[in-house]
C-alpha cells in the first residue's frame, strides 16, 4: 500500500451534468431513472445523477483500503469504461477498464478470488473508442465535496451521509422532496450532527437514525 500515491474514482458525470441549477429544480424522478450508461435500480440510479453514489464510494475507499481522504481523486468520464485508476508513487496508473455492465463486477464478487469465463459485453479493441476525462465541478457537485469531508472526518460522519442520502431519496421517488434538494439536506444534516470521533456500534445506528430522522422533519417541512 506504501507504493499507491492515491486512487481515481470515475463517475459518468450522471444524465445532469450539463444543467443549469434551475434545471436541475425542474428534474423528475422519471428524468432521474433514465441513465445514459448504466442500467440499474432507482435507488443507485438516483445517487448516480446527484453523485453521492461517488461520495459513498470515497468513504468506502477511505475504509477498505485504509487510505487518507487526500489520496483519493473523482474525475468525470462520461463513457463509463475506465472504472477505477491506482496512481503509483512513480506516476505510473493502473486502470481496470469493461463496458458498463454490472454482470461482470456481480460475477467477480461471486467467484472471488477466480476468475471465471464471463457472459458479460466485452470490449472490441478492433473498434476506434473515445476515452474522455474531465475535472469534476464540486460547485455543482457538493455531494463530492461531502464525501472527502465525511471521509477526512472519519467518525459517525459516514454514517451519517449515507443515512441522510438513504432517507432523501426515498422522500424524492416517492415525490415528496425535490430532486436539487437531495444533496443539500444531506448537507445540513451532516453539519448539524453530533459529531462522535471514535463511536461505538450503537451510536453509529444512533447517528444512522436520527439523521434519516432529520430528513424527514425537512422533507414535510418542504411540502
Amino acid at each position: 500500500r506504501e507504493e499507491v500515491r492515491r486512487v481515481v474514482l470515475t463517475a459518468s458525470g450522471g444524465p445532469f451534468r450539463s444543467l443549469s441549477l434551475e434545471q436541475l429544480a425542474q428534474v423528475t424522478v422519471a428524468d432521474a431513472l433514465a441513465h445514459p450508461t448504466w442500467a440499474m435500480g432507482p435507488k443507485i440510479t438516483v445517487d448516480s445523477a446527484t453523485l453521492m453514489n461517488k461520495a459513498l464510494e470515497i468513504i468506502e475507499a477511505r475504509w477498505l483500503f485504509d487510505l487518507r481522504a487526500d489520496q483519493i481523486s473523482v474525475v468525470i468520464h462520461p463513457q463509463s469504461i475506465v472504472h477505477s485508476m491506482v496512481e503509483y508513487r512513480d506516476g505510473s496508473v493502473v486502470a481496470q477498464l469493461s463496458p458498463p455492465d454490472m454482470k461482470l463486477p456481480i460475477q467477480y464478487a461471486l467467484t472471488w478470488p477466480e476468475r471465471r469465463e464471463g457472459i458479460a459485453e466485452k470490449l472490441d479493441w478492433s473498434r476506434a473508442m473515445e476515452l474522455r476525462f474531465e475535472p469534476p465541478d464540486f460547485e455543482r457537485f457538493d455531494a463530492l465535496r461531502l464525501g472527502l469531508e465525511a471521509a477526512e472526518a472519519g467518525g459517525t460522519a459516514g454514517a451519517v451521509v449515507n443515512g441522510a442520502n438513504e432517507a432523501a431519496v426515498a422522500e424524492f421517488l416517492a415525490g415528496r422532496l425535490g430532486f436539487d434538494r437531495i444533496v443539500p439536506i444531506c448537507r445540513s444534516v451532516f453539519d448539524n450532527h453530533k459529531y462522535i470521533n471514535d463511536p461505538s456500534l450503537d451510536q453509529l445506528f444512533e447517528a444512522d437514525g436520527l439523521a434519516r430522522q432529520e430528513v424527514l422533519r425537512w422533507s414535510m417541512q418542504s411540502v
